[in-house]
């Protein structure tokens, strides 16, 4: 599949097959995001992957009862190892980093005929205390992997020309 091919059918996914994921599969999403450019190359990231059934509805639960991701055989939780670190243009650099390492493994992921689901939506602290994860660190995303269940209709998106102004702001 082509990039621009991967970019046209990436959805949001939130129903799952049992299917396990070929390790073959995972290892290709991993690999695209340890390709990712980060601020100064520091890679100030960590990516935990969850298989066990009972942490990932522990992540379900943690994420507002979201029980899709326990369905998906595999969640990714995507965590920030320099929370703290702010870029010159005052964004936090993990914002910026793990987004473009989390995406690379979303458009990876449907290259590979796999499923994702971006999920912001949930308890900082309860995941950190179920993956162990430090307090000085920072989860950013979790992202359920698996085959989808379903095929829901492509969303609508705007026009180029609602999204784009040239050489100046204009609303």
């Amino acid at each position: 599949m082509q990039i621009h091919e991967a970019i046209k059918n990436r959805r949001s996914v939130r129903a799952y097959k049992s299917d396990p994921v070929p390790e073959q599969s995972l290892r290709k999403v991993l690999e695209a995001a340890r390709l990712a450019p980060s601020a100064h190359n520091d890679q100030d990231w960590k990516f935990i992957i969850i298989k066990d059934i009972k942490k990932r509805k522990q992540l379900a639960q943690a994420a507002r009862s979201q029980s899709f991701i326990a369905e998906a055989p595999v969640v990714i939780a995507a965590v920030a190892l320099n929370p703290e670190r702010v870029m010159s243009c005052e964004i936090p650099a993990y914002a910026i980093n793990l987004t473009i390492a989390v995406d690379h493994m979303t458009l990876q992921a449907c290259e590979q005929g796999l499923g994702t689901c971006w999920i912001g939506a949930f308890s900082q602290e309860e995941v950190k205390k179920i993956l162990k994860i430090p307090d000085k660190y920072k989860v950013v995303a979790l992202l359920p992997l698996g085959f989808p269940a379903d095929s829901p209709r492509p969303k609508t998106r705007k026009s180029l020309e609602e999204i784009i102004c040239y050489e100046n702001f204009n609303e």
